[in-house]
């Protein structure tokens, strides 16, 4: 399929590039960056940018990286975000097209028939019926004088850039996604595995507490003690099974694959995955250039400048150049030879005197579309910020809950044991170990969510600052098989 080229584009407009363009030049808005993060990092190693280019490699999870190459081939918003760019480069193209000459050809063959009032001359010749074929090529080409089909090229081909990015922003929003939903699935099959091995702890206390009530050594309050925090903690497992499930069936449609088609791949239980020390952050100025959806806000601004030069031109007079080549006879046979030949040479132009003002509204109008756009660009620069550093908070803060949670839990398998084996000896009431397996079950579900949120936080962070694609090659990422998205 043709495909037209940049440069190409550059040589067929360099012609005109001594006409006059009206209309703002666009000039990228400045923008001054703190020199650092506002978050201070804890025991924090910063490794190279090239961690942030494939950022989910860091957790050391061949399934995950592999359910990230599936859902980067199967998933149905990059579906349509690829159709969207091919849209925008159709629309550039065709802005190019509106600035070379057209031309046609056409044949025509008829045969006249004079009317009776017609049929004498002023010569007092009779006008009999003729034949008369022609075979002609036209052409015509508006002069783009005052920049206004460059200026659409321009919009257009900012706009093809503005598509670039959003395909670049739905696979950094997807790789993410993909790596939450992995990391909910791993949490529940882990909570899970938590609420069955505490079943089976407290099963055993059940039996205990029965056996003993039967030698008379405890009262039945033990027993329905020990039978109601058996069932308690049973009562939880379809909750925590229908979660998973769901779960297992977002992940699915992530990867643009029906429910049962990940059974397989997600039946085993794992551990949640734990990222390597080191971060990828870089410095806010990096934002510019790393993040999609400011560089995609950046480009939309461009094209809606090249606008209000579209709108300006429509003020000032047009000129076309048209013309004619062919041949024309009254007979077929002579059709093709020397006197046949014909041309025609035209050229016209319009101005619009008295539009009752509708030139200078429509350039008010894209002035305050760009307006609008340079406001979201710089709104989109300081939601950037805003995601990097809570995420640098959340991370970090979280990271120290989970090392504290490890430690609570140690100590609560400690006490449970302890307080298991003063039950049996008599020294404490059943409570005791109904407390201490309780606490347990609580820490050890706490320490399974903020094992969770540590993972999360980190995509999440790796997200905000725009990590998925190469930002020196401009494509994404490159899969463990070597292919490009």
């Amino acid at each position: 399929m043709f495909k037209i080229r940049k440069p190409l584009i550059f040589a067929l407009l360099f012609p005109l590039s001594s006409g006059c363009m009206v209309g703002p030049d666009y000039q990228r808005p400045p923008t001054a960056f703190q020199a650092k993060w506002a978050t201070a990092l804890t025991n924090r190693q910063v490794a190279g940018q090239e961690t942030l280019h494939n950022w989910w490699q860091s957790f050391h999870d061949p399934l995950l990286t592999s359910l990230i190459t599936q859902a980067r081939l199967g998933n149905r918003d990059v579906f349509q975000a690829e159709a969207r760019l091919r849209e925008a480069r159709a629309n550039r193209d065709l802005s190019v097209a509106n600035i070379l000459p057209t031309l046609s050809m056409n044949a025509s063959a008829s045969k006249n028939q004079p009317s009776t009032a017609s049929r004498f001359g002023q010569a007092g010749q009779f006008a009999s019926a003729y034949n008369q074929f022609s075979h002609n090529l036209d052409a015509s080409w508006e002069l783009d004088l005052w920049g206004k089909q460059r200026r659409s090229i321009e919009s257009n081909e900012a706009g093809l850039e503005a598509a670039e990015e959003d395909l670049r922003d739905v696979l950094v929003s997807l790789y993410a996604e993909v790596a939450v939903n992995y990391i909910d699935v791993r949490r529940y099959q882990n909570e899970l595995a938590v609420a069955k091995d505490n079943l089976k702890t407290q099963q055993e206390s059940y039996d205990i507490a029965n056996w003993r009530e039967q030698a008379g050594l405890v009262s039945q309050v033990d027993v329905l003690q020990a039978k109601q925090s058996v069932e308690n903690t049973r009562a939880d497992i379809p909750k925590l099974t229908s979660a998973l499930e769901q779960a297992k069936h977002g992940l699915a449609v992530l990867l643009g694959k029906q429910p049962t088609e990940l059974k397989a791949l997600l039946e085993q239980s794992a551990p949640i995955p734990v990222a390597a020390n080191t971060l990828a952050i870089g410095i806010p100025a990096d934002i510019l250039r790393q993040r999609p959806d400011v560089r995609r806000t950046e480009r939309k601004l461009a094209a809606q400048t090249a606008q209000i030069s579209v709108a300006e031109a429509a003020a000032y007079p047009s000129f076309t150049l048209s013309g004619s080549i062919g041949v024309e006879a009254l007979a077929a046979a002579n059709l093709y030879t020397a006197a046949a030949k014909a041309f025609q040479m035209a050229v016209s132009s319009a101005w619009v005197l008295f539009d009752s003002g509708r030139i200078r509204s429509n350039v008010k109008m894209q002035t305050a579309l760009q307006e609008q756009a340079l406001g979201l660009y710089q709104n989109t620069i300081l939601t950037a910020l805003k995601e990097v550093e809570n995420s640098l908070t959340a991370y970090d803060q979280e990271w120290q809950r989970r090392d504290a949670l490890k430690i609570s839990v140690a100590v609560g398998k400690e006490a449970l044991t302890l307080a298991e084996q003063q039950y049996q000896a008599g020294t404490v009431d059943f409570q005791r170990v109904l407390d201490s397996q309780q606490s347990l079950l609580t820490a050890q579900n706490q320490l399974i969510e903020s094992e969770t949120e540590v993972a999360s936080n980190l995509i999440r962070l790796y997200k905000a600052l725009g990590g998925g694609w190469d930002v020196n090659t401009g494509k994404p990422a490159p899969k463990p098989n070597g292919t490009h998205g």
